[in-house]
């Protein structure tokens, strides 16, 4: 709780941005969420047991919430159709309304009897049972559908840089899917965790692990979310209302574009510039985006991306051939804006990473 305290703090100081925006909503409901265990965990709801799943309904909306920041940092699309507004608001309508016999059937002094085996009614223990059954029902369905959207998105973001960046490291939020995994499962656990505990059934690391890991995957999240910096709109591509159909290109057309690449590569050497995009190289060879984005994936069989680094990695094997510049002066020099980066695409597209490439030069000699 203390973290998402100082992290809302940081984000409210913040430019109005719609990635801003949903990352608040994001923490107050963890918070929210995280206020509500506690008051269950603690103990205090024997002071006000009325009170207790009040949080439900808003756990419901963190997966939704999560996807909504995804969307707003990643997506070209500003807004969010009326459909998955509908969506969202329908599982905490849900949970509202498994819960109406836990709310009304059961005074709060019944409800503190339930939390003793000896005092508990059996025909109202069948309720709470249910209410907790069911809405960690609609938790993990909402859960799941949404994180496998979050998913997607970023993956179609990802994809959508390849063909238009040579460097993606600072756009592609990489960080995202490990951590989106790790949250989900850590919800999900939790979620099975709360179910059997219900049905009195416990086990080992029960309330003592899986807080850990996820507080664990809370301050990861905080973290990159805080730093990560605001996309442009050319970064997160078009709309898909404005996206162009593929252009057909006769194979002489493709020919010819394929053959200016190779010009603009070799001769001028255009891969060497750290932030070349599609952009710069269409206006550089003067052929449209679409034509070049065309060529490269129906007749080179490759992206944008790939073939930049394909061309800054051959650069780099002949200078770890000819001179003794460090890794990292070298990564830099052929374009690359950072060694991870560099050593990554070294090692994809020569087998082994460049120290070990090295090495093997100098055995041969």
């Amino acid at each position: 709780m203390g973290m998402t305290v100082f992290a809302l703090l940081e984000v409210f100081n913040r430019p109005k941005e719609r990635q801003t925006f949903f990352l608040k909503g994001l923490l107050l409901l963890l918070l929210m969420h995280l206020a509500g265990e506690l008051f269950i965990y603690s103990g205090a709801y024997v002071y006000a047991p009325g009170l207790a799943g009040a949080h439900l309904p808003f756990r419901v909306l963190l997966g939704p919430a999560l996807y909504f920041y995804a969307h707003a940092t990643m997506s070209p699309d500003k807004a969010i159709g009326k459909g998955l507004w509908a969506l969202t608001l329908s599982g905490p309508l849900l949970v509202v309304l498994v819960m109406l016999p836990f709310i009304f059937m059961i005074s709060p002094e019944e409800k503190l009897a339930l939390a003793n085996p000896a005092t508990r009614d059996p025909e109202l223990w069948q309720i709470a049972v249910f209410t907790c059954l069911s809405t960690t029902l609609v938790f993990i369905s909402f859960t799941v559908l949404f994180l496998i959207m979050a998913l997607k998105l970023h993956n179609s973001h990802r994809q959508q840089l390849l063909e238009r960046f040579s460097d993606i490291e600072q756009r592609s939020l990489d960080w995202f899917r490990p951590v989106l995994l790790i949250w989900g499962t850590v919800w999900l656990m939790y979620a099975v965790e709360f179910s059997l505990g219900a049905l009195g059934w416990f086990w080992f690391g029960s309330g003592k692990l899986l807080p850990i890991l996820e507080v664990f995957a809370l301050a990861i999240f905080m973290q990159k979310a805080l730093s990560q910096k605001v996309l442009n709109a050319s970064e997160k591509g078009l709309p898909r209302a404005t996206q162009t159909r593929a252009v057909l290109l006769s194979a002489e057309k493709m020919q010819l574009i394929a053959s200016k690449l190779e010009c603009a590569m070799i001769d001028d050497k255009l891969f060497l510039q750290d932030n070349l995009s599609l952009n710069k190289l269409s206006e550089s060879i003067s052929e449209t985006e679409n034509h070049i984005s065309e060529t490269l994936s129906q007749f080179l069989h490759t992206k944008f991306f790939q073939f930049v680094n394909n061309f800054r990695v051959e650069e780099a094997k002949r200078a770890l051939q000819d001179t003794d510049k460090l890794i990292t002066n070298i990564a830099f020099d052929v374009g690359f804006n950072s060694k991870s980066t560099f050593n990554t695409a070294f090692k994809k597209v020569v087998g082994y990473s460049p120290s070990a490439y090295r090495n093997s030069l100098l055995d041969n000699k």
